[in-house]
């Protein structure tokens, strides 16, 4: 997730704001930004391989009954949340989630992957549809922004209900510095039951064993390094959130955290990231759904430090908008330059998924911006460059 409106409190943050004001009448190029991999719409399958990954329609029901929620509170004249429109906009949590346990098999295997971690995790929707989809399944959220993380509590978790709470935990703190992030406090006290975390796949146990309620005490105020929990069998950083950090130095000791949280028998981190020749030019984006547009603005890129600033706007009607909802200061990193940082931060292989995006300059998506949902992440040793791409960098560690 994004911020805007703030100075940063830490290096891998900007800071968000609340402005609502009409949007549309600045001078600037309607094309649509290449840095959009959209999810899919209502109606259209979120998972990009028909295979036993897939979710069953039932389990659609809660986003089918939160879309109507939504809607609802348009005709009432009030504007939801902005992370609930970031969630229905931008994110598709089975889409990745079918690719994450993909990789793994492909480049560990042997062993169902069960715990995750999201960094950058925002409202930690991946981590929430992670657990909720498999009663055995972990997950820790680690993110620096702690209204997003009340937000999940509130909203996104909440809906998994005891269980949930007792197998997820969020942490707020810094990427750069994961051992000082600090447990998130549960609003729902009566639910929390701490977490077993105790496991055998490398990476020791917590002190906090499954209590009852008088002693769920043990978790309040911990810290990542106050407790060990199971080795990750996936780190995840989406949303392409690396481009938050703007040093190679960061990046590389960014990389070699997520490296010694993962399990020692083996585990994989999964990035994203965007690019393209649109990706270094100003323009905007537009997408329409059933009750809000969503807008994807570029800025001016700069050639020096490959840095841009992206902001994300909804807007309801001709009245109802959310201006700067997200902004984000962004240095594009190539792949050839994360991949050496993986390697350099102690990642045994990296691997390249990547897919053509729309054109960006073709007339029919001038107006309104939507990705193909028929054109295939594949693994590429080389990929001529376009308008528009979109890649997943998997970094395989300890095996």
């Amino acid at each position: 997730m994004g911020k805007s409106g703030k100075k940063p409190r830490e290096s891998h943050r900007q800071g968000r704001g609340r402005r609502a004001s009409h949007f549309g009448d600045e001078d600037g190029d309607d094309l649509p930004s290449s840095a959009y991999d959209a999810p899919p719409r209502p109606n259209e399958d979120s998972s990009d391989d028909n295979d036993d990954t897939s979710e069953a329609t039932a389990e659609d029901e809660p986003e089918r009954d939160a879309e109507a929620g939504e809607q609802d509170q348009w005709r009432a004249g009030s504007m939801p949340s902005k992370f609930h429109l970031y969630q229905l906009s931008v994110q598709s949590p089975k889409g990745d989630i079918s690719y994450l346990q993909k990789f793994f098999l492909m480049y560990v295997g042997g062993r169902v992957p069960l715990h995750l971690q999201e960094d950058f995790c925002g409202t930690a929707l991946l981590s929430t549809e992670w657990i909720r989809t498999d009663a055995r399944r972990t997950a820790i959220g680690l993110d620096l922004d702690l209204e997003s993380l009340e937000w999940c509590l509130e909203h996104n978790l909440s809906k998994i209900g005891v269980d949930g709470y007792s197998r997820m935990l969020l942490f707020h703190g810094n990427v750069l510095q994961p051992k000082d992030a600090r447990l998130v406090k549960q609003k729902f006290s009566d639910l929390v039951h701490g977490l077993n975390v105790n496991s055998d796949n490398g990476s020791g146990s917590n002190s906090c064993e499954q209590t009852d309620l008088a002693d769920s005490k043990c978790l309040a105020n911990l810290t990542m390094s106050e407790a060990t929990f199971p080795g990750r069998d996936i780190i995840c950083a989406f949303n392409y959130s690396c481009s938050c950090l703007h040093s190679r130095k960061d990046l590389v000791l960014y990389f070699r955290h997520v490296c010694s949280a993962l399990s020692k028998r083996g585990g994989i981190f999964v990035m994203d990231v965007y690019g393209g020749t649109s990706s270094e030019r100003k323009l905007r984006l537009q997408r329409k759904f059933p009750s809000f547009t969503y807008f994807w603005e570029q800025d001016e890129f700069d050639i020096i430090s490959r840095q841009t600033r992206i902001s994300l706007h909804f807007q309801a009607g001709k009245k109802q908008m959310l201006k700067h909802a997200f902004t984000y200061h962004w240095r594009l990193w190539s792949i050839p330059e994360i991949k050496d940082c993986l390697e350099e931060a102690g990642f045994k292989s990296v691997h390249i998924w990547i897919r053509e995006m729309p054109n960006t300059q073709s007339s029919g998506n001038t107006k309104e911006y939507n990705a193909n949902r028929d054109v295939k992440y594949e693994e590429s040793q080389r990929f001529n460059q376009g308008d528009a791409w979109n890649a997943y960098i998997v970094g395989v560690a300890n095996i």
